[in-house]
């Protein structure tokens, strides 16, 4: 499986800094090919003993390397590896805010209360298939939980979130932010559909995916997916605002925040679907932290305020 690290701002700093120096570049494109320990990497580049140690030290400490002591011919060897083949650099900063008028809900894609699929359709965990491919009852197979990608032509899945505005409070705003592609036989960036969201039962708005992606390995699939499949989605971001809802920015509705029904409520729902009667019917590929380029879930932003008194 490719181990990828999903690193910060202030992490890849350190990252810049390890590889700053062109010695340590060429190391670390060695110890990327093979092990190896500090006396090999010392000859390897004609480096005194304590100076490769230093070099090593600073890949080290920006993690992108770890070293061990292995019994050798004469005593003990630091022998060199690699801890990730792929970085994805996170450049907004994620962290919780000082501001505690907003909360997330991380949701697996798995944990639907209620669903409709339609051939083609499917899923999979990390490490093989739910049930069959192209059969409905699959969907709700009890392994369905541990599912990180599924897809169908045509349906919807549906989540149930719990409200955690607290009481005191009015819900001002919803985000919720997902994977999420086309449905094409294998895959094929120009397969557009149309995929809607709904909470509460509400229609918010729609956004027209481009197509689905295959052909280069998501960054987060597990290698025994073959890359002629569907591989990895776009990140796709709902918002309800008491001014509209917004995809990625981009005005899709008139729905406000008031229209969902969900102050004074102790839960709520949250569809996402291909209707029968769109325009674009090419389906839906929903992914997990798992599958794909994103190492998230669904994941959902209640925004408050206090009530007036």
């Amino acid at each position: 499986m490719s181990r990828v690290w999903t690193i910060t701002i202030d992490e890849f700093i350190e990252v810049a800094k390890a590889l700053s120096n062109e010695t340590r570049i060429e190391i670390f494109k060695q110890i990327q090919q093979r092990k190896m320990n500090v006396n090999e990497i010392a000859e390897m580049f004609n480096l005194p003993s304590s100076t490769a140690t230093v070099n090593i030290k600073k890949l080290e400490d920006a993690k992108l390397i770890k070293t061990e002591l292995i019994p050798g011919q004469r005593g003990s060897q630091k022998v060199c590896s690699t801890l990730y083949d792929r970085m994805v650099v996170v450049l907004s900063d994620s962290r919780v805010e000082s501001d505690p008028n907003f909360r997330y809900i991380s949701m697996p894609i798995g944990h639907y209360t209620d669903c409709e699929a339609r051939p083609s359709c499917g899923l999979v965990m990390e490490n093989g298939i739910v049930g069959y491919f192209d059969d409905p009852t699959s969907f709700y197979e009890p392994d369905k939980v541990n599912a990180q990608l599924l897809w169908f032509k045509q349906g919807y899945v549906e989540y149930r979130f719990p409200n955690r505005t607290p009481y005191d409070c009015l819900l001002t705003g919803i985000e919720v932010s997902m994977e999420i592609c086309s449905e094409a036989p294998l895959h094929n960036p120009d397969w557009p559909s149309d995929i809607t969201l709904w909470i509460n039962g509400v229609e918010t708005g729609t956004w027209q995916s481009p197509g689905d992606f295959g052909g280069e390995r998501g960054l987060l699939t597990p290698v025994w997916w073959e890359t002629h499949m569907t591989q990895y989605g776009l990140l796709k971001k709902w918002r309800i605002t008491p001014g509209g809802t917004f995809v990625d920015g981009k005005r899709v509705s008139e729905i406000t925040v008031s229209d969902l029904g969900i102050n004074g409520k102790h839960s709520f729902t949250v569809r996402v679907g291909v209707k029968a009667d769109a325009a674009n019917q090419g389906g839906l590929n929903l992914f997990g932290r798992k599958f794909g380029n994103y190492d998230q879930d669904i994941l959902l932003r209640l925004d408050y305020e206090p009530r007036r008194t």
